[in-house]
Parts: structure tokens; C-alpha cells; sequence
């Protein structure tokens, strides 16, 4: 059985990937915030403004709570993957602003269903869904994509958030994992 004890604690790991996602940003430059830092083109604010669609759309039309905001149609190919950069003519403050401004249209419909409200995704092979089935969803999406963060950050100065371990620690890490590789 699915109960508020699920509901609450995925929502609670939710707020808190969350904000891990926006301190990915936190003290970069406007071009690194925004560079390709992949073939596809990954970056970090564009990994923020997916974000903002993604729970636009699951915590938005998924339950017939449409944002009061215009959101992108799910079908329209036209705008496929816009959602993952930033233009020139974005901030970076309107694009965090509009993730937290999602988060809390998102925390209102989490807050105001139950745990197993039905929702219907149209573009998933069964639909009907639950509000517990996308709260699991949004939760992996936001933790891969505050993976891929986690990974460009530390290509673009080092970053990590880890603590208790400094420069030194992980550069003797890194020697140590190369040596094992080269040996292999």
C-alpha cells in the first residue's frame, strides 16, 4: 500500500535535489554556466530549464492543473529539446526564478492530492498514472540529471559536494584510480 509516509518522503528528497541543482550554478561565470559542455551540448543551465518543464508538465497537465504560465505542448516538434539551453535572451535569474516558481505549482499539486490521485501522461506507453508513480519519475529524472551536474561542474573548476575532502585528497584519488586503470 501506497501511503502519506511515500508521499511525503519523496517530496522531501525532491525539495532537496532541488536545491542541489541550483547550487550547481552558484559562483560560475555567465559563459560557463551556460557553455556546451557535451557533444549533445549538456550544460548546466539548460539542465536547470528542463527541470522547470519537466515538473511544469508532470506536476501541471499530468493532474489538469495547468500552470499559470505558458508551457510548451508535449507533441509539438517544433520546440523538442529547446528546453535544454539557455538563449542569449534568458537570464539566469529568470531561468531559476521560473524552476522555483515550478516547484511551487509542483509542491501545491503534491500537497493537494492524495499520494494515489490518478493522472494521465499521454506520451508514456500506459498513460494512467498515479500521483506516487510521478513523484518517482520526477525525482529520477531531477537525481540523473543533478548527476550529469555533478559531473560537468567538476570538468568546469573541480566543484564537488563532497565533504570533508579537499584538493589534495581527490587528486590522489584520481592517481591512484589512473594508476589501476593503466595496470589493468
Amino acid at each position: 500500500m501506497i501511503d502519506d509516509f511515500a508521499k511525503q518522503y519523496l517530496h522531501e528528497d525532491l525539495r532537496e535535489i532541488r536545491e542541489v541543482m541550483v547550487r550547481k550554478l552558484d559562483g560560475l561565470s555567465e559563459y560557463d554556466a551556460r557553455r556546451p559542455l557535451t557533444t549533445t551540448g549538456t550544460n548546466l543551465l539548460g539542465l536547470v530549464k528542463h527541470l522547470t518543464l519537466t515538473e511544469s508538465r508532470y506536476f501541471g497537465e499530468v493532474f489538469g492543473r495547468r500552470c499559470p504560465w505558458p508551457v510548451a505542448r508535449w507533441d509539438d516538434p517544433a520546440v523538442r529539446g529547446t528546453d535544454l539551453w539557455a538563449t542569449e535572451h534568458e537570464t539566469r535569474a529568470e531561468i531559476v526564478e521560473g524552476y522555483r516558481r515550478a516547484w511551487e505549482h509542483s509542491d501545491a499539486t503534491i500537497a493537494a492530492l492524495p499520494v494515489d490521485a490518478p493522472g494521465h501522461v499521454p506520451w508514456w506507453p500506459r498513460p494512467d498514472v498515479l500521483l506516487f508513480n510521478v513523484l518517482v519519475h520526477v525525482l529520477t529524472e531531477t537525481n540523473r540529471h543533478a548527476g550529469h551536474a555533478d559531473v560537468l561542474r567538476e570538468q568546469l573548476d573541480g566543484m564537488v559536494e563532497v565533504t570533508g575532502r579537499d584538493a589534495a585528497f581527490w587528486e590522489r584519488r584520481r592517481a591512484e584510480i589512473d594508476r589501476a586503470a593503466r595496470n589493468a
